[in-house]
């Protein structure tokens, strides 16, 4: 709660305001998250589901036993599910490691994988950081193979997501491997139907953000008071979520001892989603010390699935 009110201190004084895109996913946010990747408009999960179906084996088939799995951002499991299954005829026990700062989604991801005898779990409720050290901590002799899906690399801007994943990089050696999902570039249309679906799930998602603060840090955020927007930036090739104020307005927010106004029309900014071409998703790994090795690419949904390895100590 005491990060939550000291980011919120600091992001509602820049300028545009924001909120950290990390704060969605509550229970409440990831049960919302949950039902957004089952809408027919948001086209990510079920793309990324068909290319793991199809090639999870040749996935791990570089990678030597005993294995480490560590799934950053784990969701509800099904995803590494599908890796544990494609493991299954190895008679090996794999290690799990499950990093994710939602309690519901770790349980989720537990129920998923313990139908599978041959996985032992670990569950770190923590930030991506400081889970992936406990989990390289922790590593056997084998090599580790670290999932990062969902296209979550598009939260990050070009320079955070550099050093990301080379944060990955150097938290792994040679023989280990990153196993990247990164969603594609498509017409504006399908973008924007993606981020913005009539049903109006995406909205309370992201309104949810206010919600979390009412609750958590005593706020007075009217959630009428504004309304969610989703716009294609082709500039910087990302998707932006923000909440406007629909009225001239003043929020305060008791646990982080602020008082916030708002004009008309003013936008929070609280997610962007940047969005590749396979050529730029091959040298995001480059540039962070990656080989890549493997490509799998959904071309009705145009997302992209990429196995790359380690090959040296640097």
């Amino acid at each position: 709660m005491a990060g939550f009110a000291e980011d919120l201190r600091r992001d509602l004084s820049l300028v545009p305001k924001q909120i950290q895109s990390k704060y969605l996913y509550d229970a409440l946010g990831s049960c919302l998250f949950e039902a957004i990747s089952r809408l027919p408009w948001y086209r990510i999960t079920r793309a990324e589901g068909r290319l793991l179906s199809r090639w999870a084996g040749q996935a791990v088939a570089p990678l030597a036993d005993p294995l480490t799995l560590v799934e950053l951002g784990c969701g509800n499991g099904e995803k590494i599910a599908m890796l544990a299954e494609a493991l299954r005829s190895r008679r090996r026990t794999v290690s799990v490691h499950l990093i994710d700062i939602s309690q519901t989604a770790l349980d989720q991801s537990e129920r998923q994988l313990n139908r599978f005898e041959h996985v032992s779990i670990i569950g770190h409720r923590t930030t991506y950081e400081d889970g992936l050290r406990d989990a390289a901590s922790a590593r056997g002799r084998g090599p580790m193979l670290v999932l990062f899906l969902g296209s979550n690399i598009g939260n990050f801007d070009p320079p955070a997501s550099h050093e990301f994943l080379s944060e990955i990089r150097r938290a792994l050696r040679p023989g280990d491997a990153l196993l990247l999902g990164a969603d594609l570039v498509k017409p504006e249309r399908d973008l924007l139907l993606a981020y913005d679906d009539p049903l109006g799930v995406t909205a309370a998602f992201n309104k949810n953000l206010l919600a979390r603060a009412n609750v958590e840090l005593h706020a007075d955020f009217d959630l009428s008071a504004f309304r969610h927007r989703a716009v294609w930036n082709p500039a910087e090739s990302r998707v932006e979520m923000h909440l406007v104020s629909l009225r001239a307005q003043e929020v305060s927010i008791a646990r982080a001892d602020l008082v916030v106004r708002f004009e008309r029309g003013e936008p929070i900014w609280t997610e962007s989603s940047y969005k590749y071409t396979p050529e730029r998703v091959h040298a995001m790994g480059a540039a962070a010390g990656f080989r890549a090795v493997e490509q799998w690419v959904d071309p009705s949904a145009k997302f992209a699935l990429t196995l790359f390895l380690v090959e040296d100590s640097r």
